[in-house]
């Protein structure tokens, strides 16, 4: 592992308390799985705890291709796959062209029409959706120890401009217009993303640094997706951005379709807001927390943001503060979030006036001047992130994070 400093060390190490962000306190990691399977969208299922389920289809197929060697030319063929509508590339194995041909389906329960709603609200909401699932989900994603190990100690640990770049993709694919229409790309991307979670889950087994269970588990991938629709569904209402029935519901939906489309098995799909915020208050409590890898990751990524930002006069301090009010004070101490006295107190008091003026509420003399650079860094910030995710696309690995020793 990379040598951490010692502050860091002490940080991530030393951090106890409610889980402050999510308004739930943090229990024993043994707490059982108690969440009903009544709640999800196929409305009932077997109970069993999620931490002990993985991808059954895909994991043993990409264990084979890279057993075999197959992995570069599927990456070169699968280069220019990138449309909904378009035919797999000839030439694929024909072992994981039958698995893709599968997974590309969408589940019987899909709703186009709510799909569409969502794309609405996606485009009205966009800002507010880009910060939360970028700035929030990352700074939630490090405080994660299984998620930040398995980002650490695999491939993508070793480039993190690539590796945010690459997790990117997936997310503005569900946010576009057309995320799940014939010219979109959301079922390419998920599919993409299941096999390199099938990968990474075989790799690092393998890695001399790796000494927990099996990654990325049917619960990981779900505690994930709480960081992204779940969180920032609850922050736009703390916000008290308006929300209407409908775009709630859709907003839900396309969330709910990219997690089957990526693997998660529809007994631990939540079928109503109730029901995932039920959920995400049983297993993110348990899966969160401090680690050396994961404030080193945090380090690195606020790092990035603010080297893009900074030529705006947009300095790290900002970024930390604006990170730490995403999260609040628990997650950003996991994490090692350095406070920042006079930022850490105006962020609370111009962002709000921020989202009420945007939402038409309170006219423009009555924002601070302040506020206007809050909003610089976020566009910024947006700009950042939407610009490195163009840059690459989603690959299969063959190999772990290189040059650990």
């Amino acid at each position: 592992m990379a040598e951490l400093s010692r502050r860091k060390m002490l940080i991530s190490g030393g951090a106890l308390g409610a889980l402050g962000a999510l308004g739930v306190a943090f229990p024993a990691r043994a707490t059982p799985w108690t969440w009903a399977s009544s709640g999800s969208i196929a409305g009932a299922g077997a109970g069993t705890d999620p931490r002990w389920v993985w991808d059954e289809e895909a994991d043993p197929l990409v264990a084979s291709l890279i057993d075999r060697g197959a992995v570069p030319e599927v990456n070169r063929l699968l280069w220019n796959w990138t449309r909904n509508d378009q035919p797999l590339p000839a030439g694929l194995p024909a072992d994981l062209r039958d698995f893709m041909e599968r997974a590309r389906q969408l589940p019987s329960w899909a709703d186009h029409g709510k799909l569409n709603t969502a794309a609405e609200f996606n485009k009205s909401r966009g800002l507010y959706l880009n910060l939360l699932n970028g700035v929030g989900g990352g700074m939630l994603s490090t405080a994660i120890p299984k998620e930040a190990l398995s980002v650490y100690y695999s491939k993508g640990g070793a480039d993190m401009e690539d590796r945010v770049a690459k997790t990117s993709i997936l997310g503005f694919a569900v946010g576009a217009l057309n995320a799940y229409r014939p010219d979109g790309s959301c079922v390419v991307e998920a599919v993409k993303t299941r096999l390199v979670h099938a990968a990474v889950r075989h790799l690092l087994q393998q890695s001399p640094h790796w000494t927990g269970d099996i990654p990325i588990s049917q619960e990981d991938m779900l505690v994930t997706w709480h960081t992204l629709p779940t969180f920032a569904m609850r922050k736009m209402l703390e916000w008290k951005v308006p929300i209407s029935a409908a775009h709630s519901e859709a907003y839900l939906h396309v969330w709910q379709v990219t997690a089957h489309m990526l693997g998660v098995k529809d007994e631990y799909i939540p079928a109503t807001w109730a029901a995932a915020n039920a959920q995400s208050d049983q297993i993110l409590p348990r899966n969160m927390g401090p680690t050396p890898e994961g404030v080193e990751l945090t380090d690195i990524l606020l790092g990035q943001l603010a080297e893009q930002t900074s030529p705006a006069g947009i300095s790290r301090p900002l970024c930390n503060a604006l990170a730490r009010y995403l999260v609040g004070d628990q997650v950003a101490d996991w994490d090692g979030i350095k406070r920042e006295p006079v930022w850490d107190l105006l962020i609370p008091t111009i962002w709000p006036k921020l989202v009420r003026f945007r939402e038409g509420l309170i006219p423009l003399p009555l924002v601070p001047e302040t506020a206007w650079v809050l909003d610089e860094a976020v566009r910024k910030y947006i700009l950042f992130y939407l610009t490195k995710a163009k840059e690459t696309k989603i690959e299969i690995p063959t190999t772990n994070r290189p040059g650990l020793s």
